[in-house]
């Protein structure tokens, strides 16, 4: 058994007191998932980011906030805000 599988195992087993603190565990994970990447970029920066239904969109990084980021499309000159744990570093001349 894969650590994936024993941790979904556990998982199923667990009360709702213990679900609650998994919970907590992976946001906070997230949160420093995503500080850690907004900590990395800076405006002007060109990244990309899956947009499921648009599809790939590339632009050039605007603002950096905590956990977000404010992207302009290179293409459309959307701007979008995005989670920084979303984002990767982009080809020049996206």
């Amino acid at each position: 058994m894969t650590m994936i599988n024993t941790v979904l195992d556990q998982i199923q087993r667990m009360d709702k007191d213990e679900l609650n603190r998994v919970v907590a565990a992976v946001k906070s994970q997230r949160t420093y998932l995503a500080r850690t990447t907004t900590r990395k970029l800076m405006v002007g920066d060109i990244v990309g980011f899956d947009a499921r239904t648009r599809g790939y969109i590339t632009g050039r990084v605007v603002k950096v906030n905590p956990k977000t980021v404010l992207v302009k499309d290179s293409t459309t000159g959307t701007q979008w805000k995005v989670s920084a744990a979303l984002l990767e570093p982009a080809s020049i001349g996206g």
